[in-house]
């Protein structure tokens, strides 16, 4: 049903504050940049289901906006993780950062309330283009190498879409984003499978995730909370618009959940044991996209939504470590506790939402994956994610807080970090309790399939809490024994061993033996062509010898003008 305009499409408040970072400075910035996705939020609120500004394009209908439950949902949340992103930036003068931040939160909600797949091409090329500068606003040498990987993978994913779209517009006659599936035959299985690939690598697929790993831990401290919170969650949207019940999905969101682990233990900057952490929880939302039950389903997105709280929350206590003691490597920090105990505190909570302690936000959301996942036969699939909710929090849930806040004391006096920081922090941490303790007024009433779902039975309690008990007993053991890896300056590779190591190996020699080759050619026909000019030369006479330095007669040259006129001609017309 096509519905009559509303003011403005979702995307255009933060449009209008990032344009307004632009050339605005001081109070009067802060205050429009916080009142762009409050506005945005109220603006929302009001849109009835239907689309909007549809129009013809080349014959095919757009439908730049589409209002339905499950866009409503990602609507809110990311208006949310922008106020909350743009709180805990106040304090930062980098125009570079505040422009980014605000279009890269207004692209994510172009994407997700993008009608057609056209429409969700803009703005999914628009949301690599934006996030990419949050990365390089650090300005250092690692922050450019990284951006630059990072920006390759994103236009590779947009390239792919776009191919996918093209294929899949031309053989269906329709631009409408809706389900699409892997079901097809002939050149619609090939635009279903590069539409397929292209949200994997946004969604960080096992084998197509370094971009997130390698760029997220140098972005800058306030950087990083934007794209903890846009690019991974379009992603997931898409999936759950595109591809519901693909059971591909299940086991490539259990391998998500489950090999980032062993990588988040041993990795001793802690940012990059939050993005490892990060693909760990995207890996249970594949999980139930690829279920497809509508309990599923909506764990699937009610996870998405928590984790952008919680996830946002741990972020923001590792980059005001960061932002105050200039250090994140765990061997580097400890006893921070002492001077920073605020965010200690918050710290804590955001581990408890992650790691789905009863009575916090991951609780509700995770465990509705699971039990969709025993409930549809899944018992293998289940034992996996029990596995890796035990490993997030070791990583997440213990690590993370221990190393930074405890552990050893590494002499380090600081402050607790500026008071926006703080009050976003603040915000962040009552939302994680707020949703954990009251889940049916808060994420329950936002979910867009019908199902009932009731978290907090005697089964699901005593199960976490089990599986956490003996989560810790085993971390304390393993610790009091020494075998617990400890934290080494090291950089840790996985499948990105296969350009950085591998690739290499074979790859530059191969390039400079080419190279070499062209030298050696290169400099042959020099030497041809010398030998070609001085034979052609009478250096005595100082003048050119040889039958084609003779005086021709005019007419002959004519004649020979008009036999290549007649060629050139003939050739035409041929």
């Amino acid at each position: 049903m096509i519905s009559s305009l509303p003011m403005l499409p979702p995307f255009l408040p933060l449009l209008i504050g990032s344009i307004a970072a632009l050339v605005l400075r001081g109070h009067l910035r802060s205050a429009i940049m916080l009142l762009a996705p409050i506005w945005g939020a109220l603006q929302l609120a009001g849109l009835e289901p239907g689309i909007y500004w549809a129009m013809d394009f080349m014959g095919y209908q757009l439908e730049p906006v589409r209002v339905d439950k499950l866009s409503m949902m990602f609507g809110y949340l990311f208006h949310l993780a922008a106020f909350i992103a743009v709180v805990y930036a106040l304090h930062v003068k980098d125009t570079l950062q505040h422009v980014a931040g605000l279009s890269y939160a207004a692209s994510a909600l172009g994407a997700v309330f993008a009608g057609d797949l056209l429409t969700l091409f803009v703005f999914w090329e628009i949301l690599a283009l934006t996030s990419v500068f949050l990365i390089w606003a650090r300005r250092t040498d690692r922050a450019y190498g990284a951006g630059m990987r990072y920006i390759i993978m994103k236009v590779l994913s947009g390239v792919l879409l776009l191919a996918g779209a093209i294929i899949f517009i031309k053989y269906t006659g329709s631009a409408r984003f809706t389900e699409i599936g892997l079901e097809h035959d002939g050149a619609l299985s090939l635009g279903a499978w590069l539409i397929f690939l292209a949200f994997g690598i946004k969604c960080a697929f096992p084998f197509l995730h370094n971009w997130l790993t390698d760029a997220y831990p140098e972005a800058t401290p306030t950087g990083t909370i934007f794209l903890a919170s846009f690019t991974t969650k379009v992603a997931v949207y898409a999936l759950a618009r595109g591809f519901p019940g693909t059971e591909l999905l299940v086991w490539i969101g259990v391998t998500m959940a489950c090999f980032p682990i062993f990588y988040a233990v041993i990795e001793n900057d802690l940012r990059r044991v939050l993005a490892y952490s990060l693909i760990n929880q995207v890996g249970f939302m594949v999980v139930g996209i690829g279920i497809g039950t509508s309990l599923a389903l909506n764990g699937a997105v009610a996870h998405a939504f928590n984790d952008v709280i919680f996830k946002g929350l741990l972020m923001m206590t590792m980059g005001a470590v960061l932002h105050m003691t200039g250090r994140i490597n765990g061997s580097e920090l400890g006893g921070l506790y002492k001077s920073m105990p605020k965010t200690t505190i918050l710290c804590i909570i955001g581990a408890a939402s992650i790691s789905a302690f009863p009575l916090f936000s991951g609780f509700v959301s995770k465990s509705m994956i699971m039990s969709a996942a025993v409930a549809q036969g899944y018992d293998v699939v289940w034992l996996l994610l029990l596995f890796a909710a035990a490993g997030v929090f070791h990583h997440a849930g213990i690590k993370i807080p221990y190393f930074a806040f405890f552990a050893h004391d590494a002499g380090i006096r600081t402050t607790e970090p500026p008071k926006n920081m703080l009050l976003a922090m603040a915000i962040a941490a009552g939302l994680c309790i707020a949703i954990g303790t009251f889940p049916a007024q808060t994420v329950y009433a936002l979910l867009p399939w019908e199902a009932t779902y009731q978290p907090y039975d005697i089964t699901h309690v005593l199960t976490q809490l089990q599986l956490l008990f003996f989560s810790a007993l085993a971390f304390v053991w393993l610790n009091m024994k020494n075998l617990y890896p400890p934290e080494l300056p090291s950089t840790n590779l996985d499948a990105d061993w296969l350009y950085r190591k591998l690739a290499p190996s074979f790859i530059v020699p191969i390039y400079c033996a080419i190279v070499d080759a062209k030298d050696k050619v290169a400099k042959l026909v020099h030497q041809m062509l010398s030998k070609a000019i001085n034979r052609s030369y009478d250096r005595e006479k100082d003048q050119p010898k040889g039958y084609f330095a003779q005086l021709w007669p005019t007419e002959t040259m004519v004649a020979w003008v008009a036999v290549l006129l007649t060629g050139i001609l003939l050739l035409y017309y041929i």
